[in-house]
């Protein structure tokens, strides 16, 4: 008889031998007839053309992990929401009732933020410090005069 982390480990064993068996039968099995054309990236049955490596806009992460982060916010309150009738009838509706607003509360300033600070927008503007704007006004000027 084991105990529960002695189940655990049989579950993780179990599943490396099962994984390490199959890989040992495909190789086994499966011919190995490597070939130029073979070897090749495979695009739809077209020839690739150019390199594989292109430049992703950074903010496309961002909004990603935004995304990410108010679809866990989600997965974390449905049991809540599920189960609130039962916090209810025990006498804590009002402290579950009050934990989910402040955790709602804080992720919703952390989208005020991004909000703010153009994290959202996919085209940001990049704004100059005054002293620096200011520089840049006074070469433009200057520009104007020798023109």
């Amino acid at each position: 008889m084991l105990n529960p982390f002695g189940n655990i480990f049989v579950f993780f064993i179990t599943g490396f031998l099962i994984v390490f068996l199959t890989m040992v039968l495909v190789r086994i099995i499966a011919p190995y007839r490597p070939n130029p054309e073979k070897l090749t990236t495979y695009e739809c049955g077209e020839d690739p053309i150019g390199t594989g490596w292109i430049n992703f806009n950074a903010r496309f992460y961002l909004i990603a992990i935004l995304f990410i982060i108010f679809d866990v916010e989600l997965i974390l309150i449905y049991p809540v929401i599920v189960n609130f009738r039962n916090y209810l009838l025990a006498g804590k509706g009002l402290l579950v009732f009050i934990e989910i607003f402040l955790f709602i509360g804080i992720l919703f300033l952390g989208l005020i933020y991004a909000w703010k600070n153009g994290y959202l927008e996919w085209l940001r503007s990049v704004r100059m410090p005054l002293r620096v704007e200011g520089r840049v006004q006074r070469i433009k000027e200057i520009i104007k005069e020798i023109e």
